[in-house]
């Protein structure tokens, strides 16, 4: 097994690395290159490689209430690549000087879910359904 390989997003490769990784997991909520270049400008994004594999994403928001959110491809996951990123994403809220720490799921997302509780997003904050869509994306607080 290779060790993981993050790197930041800019145009090119990384950001269409990570809108694939994005668009595979939140299908409801595809993002155009268009838009993956405005998220560059305001949000930190990574992309994640086991050797020369496309495994996951993250997106962290900056601010006082900072958005931390990761993203493994389903086939990658319970492999300790979606631990490894919420440590670097953290890490990197905390650097950026956030008081608080929350996340986004989708809904659906189980795996999603799971993994949000598993890493102390207890308190449900917000629960936002998008305009012609079924399921919310529900933000979860870190304790």
């Amino acid at each position: 097994m290779s060790e993981l390989r993050i790197l930041a997003v800019s145009e090119g490769p990384t950001a269409d690395d990570w809108r694939h990784v994005h668009n595979v997991i939140i299908p409801a909520d595809a993002l155009s290159a268009d838009e993956v270049r405005e998220r560059i400008g305001r949000n930190r994004l990574h992309v994640a490689y086991r050797g020369d594999t496309l495994v996951g994403c993250t997106t962290v928001r900056p601010g006082a209430v900072a958005t931390v959110i990761v993203r493994v491809l389903a086939q990658y996951r319970r492999q300790g690549i979606g631990r490894q990123l919420h440590a670097m994403a953290l890490a990197e809220a905390r650097a950026l000087d956030a008081e608080r720490v929350e996340t986004i799921v989708w809904a659906s997302n189980v795996d999603g879910l799971r993994f949000a509780a598993a890493h102390g997003y207890a308190e449900e904050v917000d629960r936002y359904l998008p305009d012609g869509e079924d399921v919310p994306y529900i933000t979860l607080r870190r304790a």
